[in-house]
């Protein structure tokens, strides 16, 4: 870690701070951009909507790859954050000061178009990427923008921590997002599609189809297509149907021989079919330009003229809303609302480029949506489909297959049988770093042997998100069944998997299991578990905290870390917290935790100005941080004044960032790094030098209002000197000049450097980390 330097002095030595123009917050010109660079507007000139030329929601994908990624995107909350400026001792801190959350959610998600854009990147993987930029999108407009409009609409919606109006806000939105959704376009026509027909993988339309696939396409039309559609005529005696949101429909017009008279009716894509066919081998077509050949639709409409057909999508509102203080059972009032949140209003409209305009039209009134909000796009559509191109069976255009180990401290070496994972907390905290250790052979295996054990006595654990055939689940049961007690928190909230939630509740219950929904008004995040075992007279409780969800296929995607202890002050504090979740505990202080909403933020904050205070003495003194998104003025604050102190602040984010780094004055001392890969980038993790007795804690909470004041998120301390070693590695790799990440610049602006000035890659750390888990196998890439 460099020196660092001497505390600033603002310019002209009163002070002040300059800040620079915040690029990213000002509309941007629809000029696109080479190689993930694009020429922006600095003024404020009004947004010009132009006139139409024109996926991760696992729940909503019926594709299985899809379930597993849609996670790529950072958490979304519909909750506009206000923002209310903290009370401190120093001078205030600058205005302006804090980078727009939109707009640094849509340099995320542009940040992951770039790794689809990046010819280094294996093929399928390009596809993938497309479909997850698809996915995230989706969700952003499902949540946020459909809140922020939402607030405008009820004029609740405020000024944001980043100076720009709600309106303002919106118009960001909706040029910025207009000018990704056609470089998103752009990258699968003009090169993923192109290439990836150069390996064999041909993805066509329907004119480009021999006769001998049409014709094989027709039979599978009649026979397991056309039985499912139904075409829904818009007359007088037939008003305009409910279109769902982020279904695939045709708009077709027809006309009627007889009277002359042109009709406009709606076929909806089945959701459930397959979004490519594979017309031949090698050979996939769209199922909406299936639907839509001439001789299909004339099985549709027989009788009448078919005179044009354009596909076009909605997405809606689907952030849920559940008044808990007044719902005596909220199971129940969640399952209604679920059912309401299908008939949200409707924020964007993709349509083909080639519409008619007098269809456009039809469909803006009867949607009553604004132009700002149709994007015409070239088909296909919803290119999250390319998430079932991106599961075809070809290893040589994928990231090469990582079969993650047992972590060396749980496996057994003697004997091909199952480490006896209590045996081995006994001797040692054992620190896990998912996917390069296995989480079924360490997490699930640590509740699986907890549930066949006859010396358990409880097991306690919390699930927010799972998988739909879930071994924890089963684990969880079987303890039950045999007679444990078993007691289960689970976060039916948890957005867009509410279903599943739902579903896996009620299993729980039936099985006998204590199944409660935490408490009123937060959401339950915190990812724990605690084994509770008879040990002669004595009783001893083993722990799990961590910093993903219990859920065995994300965990082989997922880049997270966890804790398993047999300490006793961890086994107290989660004993003390579930108790806290089930009962009527009001405990908010902790032995080895920080629990929000009650002391986690200030625990961070005043960790913070205590290393200004060892700074001043000429003790070590640092701050890296690793999260998902940093957003919390109040944490952003203290970082602000910690670099101001000349403390050095390494921020290490994946989605949103509201810090300005490299201010003279404010933030000289603070970097910012993003890291998107084959893996996400998940785990949670805090630094600080103390003074040169590291201090280092994990755990599920990212910097934002909602984990920080309405949820309950928990870290925990690390006290393994090995582990704080490993973990400061880690944060040094990762924000290493060496290492492959974007770098975020005072303007809001993100850069990428993934090659060194010879041209050379630099490092990409997950790679190393794969590597070094195959040389410890003795499997290690020459």
């Amino acid at each position: 870690m460099p020196e660092p330097s001497p505390p600033p002095e603002g310019p002209a030595g009163n002070g002040a701070v300059t800040l620079p123009p915040a690029r990213s917050d000002a509309p941007v010109s629809p000029v696109a951009r080479k190689n993930g660079f694009m020429s922006q507007q600095d003024t404020q000139a009004e947004v010009q909507h132009p006139q139409p030329s024109v996926g991760s929601i696992a729940a909503h994908r019926q594709h299985a790859v899809a379930a597993v990624v849609s996670d790529l995107e950072p958490d979304l909350d519909a909750g506009l954050d206000t923002y209310e400026e903290a009370p401190t001792d120093g001078a205030p801190l600058p205005q302006g000061r804090f980078l727009d959350r939109e707009r640094s959610w849509l340099a995320f998600n542009e940040r992951v178009l770039e790794l689809a854009e990046d010819p280094n990147t294996p093929l399928l993987e390009r596809a993938n990427f497309l479909a997850i930029f698809a996915s995230n999108l989706d969700e952003f407009f499902m949540v946020r923008v459909a809140g922020l409009k939402r607030r405008i609409a009820t004029g609740v919606a405020t000024r944001s921590a980043s100076g720009l109006q709600p309106r303002e806000v919106l118009e960001m939105i909706w040029a910025r997002s207009r000018e990704l959704m056609a470089r998103h376009a752009a990258c699968y026509h003009e090169d993923v599609a192109p290439a990836l027909a150069d390996e064999g993988i041909h993805l066509v339309r329907w004119t480009e189809l021999t006769d001998k696939e049409q014709a094989r396409l027709f039979t599978l039309f009649r026979h397991q297509i056309f039985p499912v559609l139904t075409p829904l005529a818009v007359d007088p005696a037939h008003p305009f149907p409910y279109i769902s949101g982020l279904s695939l429909n045709l708009a077709v017009v027809v006309r009627n021989p007889v009277s002359g008279h042109k009709h406009f009716a709606r076929v909806k894509v089945p959701p459930l079919l397959t979004r490519f066919l594979e017309a031949s081998p090698g050979r996939y077509v769209p199922i909406e330009d299936v639907i839509a050949a001439p001789n299909h639709l004339e099985e549709l409409f027989p009788g009448m003229e078919i005179l044009e057909h354009h596909a076009f999508r909605i997405t809606r509102n689907e952030d849920l809303e559940v008044e808990e203080d007044d719902a005596e059972n909220l199971l129940q009032a969640l399952e209604k609302e679920l059912m309401r949140r299908r008939f949200g209003p409707p924020v964007r409209l993709e349509v083909e480029e080639s519409i008619d305009r007098e269809v456009l039209d039809l469909l803006v009134r009867e949607l009553k949506i604004s132009e700002a909000e149709v994007y015409p796009l070239p088909g296909p559509l919803d290119l999250t489909g390319l998430f079932r191109i991106h599961g075809l069976d070809r290893p040589e255009l994928k990231y090469p297959k990582f079969v993650a180990g047992t972590h060396r401290d749980l496996a057994e070496v003697e004997s091909a049988s199952a480490p006896d994972i209590f045996a081995a907390l006994r001797a040692r905290d054992v620190l896990l770093h998912h996917p390069y250790d296995s989480f079924s052979t360490s997490v699930q295996a640590f509740l699986e042997q907890a549930a066949a054990d006859p010396d358990v006595l409880a097991i306690k654990q919390t699930l927010y998100r799972t998988s739909g055939d879930s071994p924890i689940v089963d684990a969880l049961i079987d303890a039950a069944e045999s007679g444990k007690q078993v007691l289960v928190l689970v976060e039916i909230k948890a957005r867009f998997d509410e279903h599943a939630n739902i579903k896996w509740a009620r299993k729980l219950e039936e099985a006998g299991c204590h199944v409660v929904y935490g408490l009123v008004g937060l959401k339950t995040h915190c990812k724990l578990s605690l084994v509770v075992r008879q040990e002669g007279e004595t009783l001893r409780r083993y722990s799990h905290v961590g910093t993903g969800n219990y859920h065995p296929k994300t965990a082989r995607l997922y880049e997270d870390l966890g804790l398993l202890t047999a300490d006793p002050q961890v086994g107290a504090d989660l004993s003390d917290l579930f108790n806290r979740l089930s009962g009527y505990s009001r405990r908010e202080t902790y032995r080895r935790l920080l629990v929000a909403p009650k002391s986690l933020r200030d625990g961070l904050v005043a960790r913070i100005d205590k290393e200004v205070q060892h700074h001043r003495v000429g003790r070590p003194a640092f701050v890296r941080i690793k999260v998902n998104s940093m957003v919390d003025e109040a944490v952003i604050d203290a970082l602000y004044r910690a670099s101001q102190a000349g403390v050095p602040v390494d921020i290490w984010v994946r989605g949103i960032c509201a810090v300005r780094p490299g201010v003279p004055g404010l933030s000289e001392n603070i970097r910012v790094r993003s890291i998107l890969g084959r893996f996400l980038e998940h785990s949670r993790v805090f630094a600080f030098g103390n003074g040169g007795e590291p201090e280092v804690w994990i755990g599920s909470a990212d910097m934002m209002h909602r984990n920080l004041d309405r949820r309950i998120e928990a870290l925990v301390r690390v006290v393994d000197p090995g582990h704080r070693a490993a973990l400061n590695r880690l944060l040094d790799t990762g924000m290493s000049d060496t290492t492959a990440s974007w770098h975020l610049g005072p303007d809001g602006e993100w850069t990428r450097h993934a090659t060194d000035a010879d041209g050379q890659p630099l490092r990409n750390i997950q790679e190393m980390l794969i590597d070094a888990r195959r040389r410890r196998r003795g499997t290690a890439t020459p």
